[in-house]
């Protein structure tokens, strides 16, 4: 893909200082930039490397002002990391939209429909009645199971697996090694000791613009659904027990796990290794900290937690320091104790 740098300005609704005319077909870190390569800079701490680097062009803000001399040639737009990725935005859809048509050997059931543009990899499988919308991509080694239905404009990666009956929105992307609706963590304990596993004939349902990533788990409900609500975005290893609920436009980082029947609201932030367990309510506009553990419900919408067990963040960050000073005031103690 080659495009002058005039049909970039205009895509991002900024201005090219300098020759319209020349022509990019990469993009680069502005450190690593070549020539042809187009790079970004919006944080001050890299503007050294614009005045070395060999990049064909720089996205910048409007408002930048450069210090000293660089050969490369300057696009202004409002904001440059919003333009950059607005950029990345679209070379990914131009890149996903060439994707069309089966390879061979793949699968799909003949009681299965698949929408126009599609596109299904090889050593992929469809199962019984199954329904793909348009310009769905199903990538090598990816499984669907049966009587799932998938929107528009989704993306199931290599080796994802989606369980029986789960039913996607439009614009979701299943990544690498996912796994939707495998089965809940149910087992019911014995008399004698032992475990007996409760059948899981519940569903996993994704809205609209869900985002799933790479090994993470989303347990199917033992009844009902688990619901993931539109717009969240899920990050690589998160495990999501059965029946949980997440909000919209809800984020959740690597390696965090949300235990049963738990209900997350809105626009809430859970950062990595972070645990909640299970049946709580946690409230909308919630952020909790990198490795915090939830063991009770959060009421109050936009509260900001951190620890283990958590705390709010402020009263933890005073903790921690006399922590800290454990040692030191030990001794002032004992010294204190000798004197009286």
């Amino acid at each position: 893909m080659e495009f002058t740098l005039g049909q970039l300005a205009a895509l991002l609704g900024g201005k090219a200082e300098g020759d319209e005319n020349q022509k990019v077909n990469r993009l680069d870190k502005i450190q690593e930039g070549k020539p042809g390569g187009i790079s970004f800079l919006a944080n001050e701490k890299y503007e050294p490397f614009l005045y070395e680097t060999e990049s064909t062009a720089v996205i910048v803000s409007e408002g930048f002002t450069a210090s000293k001399p660089f050969k490369t040639t300057l696009i202004r737009v409002e904001d440059a990391y919003l333009g950059f990725t607005k950029l990345l935005e679209a070379y990914s859809q131009f890149t996903k939209a060439m994707l069309v048509g089966v390879e061979e050997p793949s699968f799909i059931h003949s009681s299965s429909t698949m929408g126009e543009n599609g596109y299904r990899g090889a050593f992929s499988y469809i199962g019984k009645k199954s329904q793909l919308g348009n310009n769905v991509k199903i990538h090598p080694q990816a499984f669907i199971g049966d009587n799932v239905k998938i929107g528009d404009n989704c993306i199931i990666h290599p080796g994802a697996k989606i369980s029986s009956n789960t039913q996607i929105g439009n614009n979701c992307e299943i990544f690498p090694g996912a796994v939707i609706g495998a089965d809940g963590f149910g087992f019911a304990p014995q008399p004698d000791g032992t475990y007996k596993a409760i059948p899981q004939i519940g569903n996993v349902i994704l809205e609209d613009n869900v985002s799933i990533g790479s090994n993470t788990t989303v347990d199917c409900a033992t009844m009902g659904s688990t619901i993931i609500r539109k717009g969240a975005k899920i990050d690589n290893q998160v495990q999501i027990a059965h029946n949980v609920i997440i909000g919209e436009n809800t984020v959740i980082a690597a390696q965090s796990g949300i235990s049963g029947s738990t209900e997350i609201g809105k626009n809430c932030i859970i950062a990595g290794k972070a645990g909640i367990v299970g049946h709580l309510k946690i409230a909308d506009n919630t952020t909790i900290g990198a490795n915090t553990g939830i063991s009770k419900s959060i009421k109050k919408s936009g509260e900001t937690l951190l620890g283990y067990m958590a705390m709010d963040v402020k009263d933890f960050l005073k903790s921690y320091a006399l922590f800290k000073n454990l040692d030191t005031l030990e001794k002032r103690i004992k010294e204190l104790e000798k004197k009286g």
